[in-house]
């Protein structure tokens, strides 16, 4: 019987010892769980760490899109507000993959079963970044294209040339409508 009680008590110490270290481990050892604020369609923050969505790439906030009928629109505003609508209430699961050069976690992340990433991308409103993502969203970003969905349904600049526009100082019109649309 004393040996069992020497064991028992063995046992909780070596379990205690290895929940301390796991919450030693840094955040991008470990999923992220939780609530999502959504910072524009390819950020998030949960409780107090930066997630940008591994392997796409989603329009800048202000950025323009034309649509289907050659009109100016939001297209970062409206999958910013796509991700808010889908992940709101919900818990979300992050699992780090790497941390960017500007300090952020790099993760996939999922509600339930669903990939936000894949989300995005299936429904035009995020391209895929294949250097990272090694075609894991191309056929989800071939279908949105085919079908027309989100950005594909009429012109849009790259996610990144916007950015390298908006930082030389450019408008955002102006940068919405260079370097070469993509169709």
């Amino acid at each position: 019987m004393f040996e069992v009680h020497v064991l028992s008590n063995q046992l909780k110490r070596v379990a205690c010892a290895l929940l301390i270290v796991v919450h030693m481990l840094p955040a991008a050892a470990r999923d992220l769980i939780g609530r999502v604020s959504v910072v524009d369609g390819d950020t998030l923050d949960i409780h107090d760490d930066r997630i940008r969505l591994w392997g796409i790439d989603a329009p800048e906030s202000a950025q323009l899109c034309r649509g289907r009928d050659r009109k100016p629109y939001r297209c970062g505003a409206l999958a910013a507000n796509t991700l808010d609508a889908f992940t709101r209430g919900k818990a979300v699961r992050c699992t780090p993959v790497d941390d960017d050069r500007y300090g952020r976690i790099v993760a996939r992340c999922a509600v339930r079963r669903t990939d936000l990433g894949q989300m995005l991308v299936s429904r035009g409103l995020a391209i895929e970044e294949p250097q990272y993502s090694h075609g894991r969203y191309a056929a989800d970003q071939l279908a949105a294209r085919r079908a027309g969905r989100g950005i594909w349904a009429g012109r849009f600049v790259e996610p990144s040339f916007y950015r390298a526009c908006i930082h030389g100082q450019g408008r955002v019109a102006q940068c919405s409508g260079i370097p070469p649309m993509r169709r």
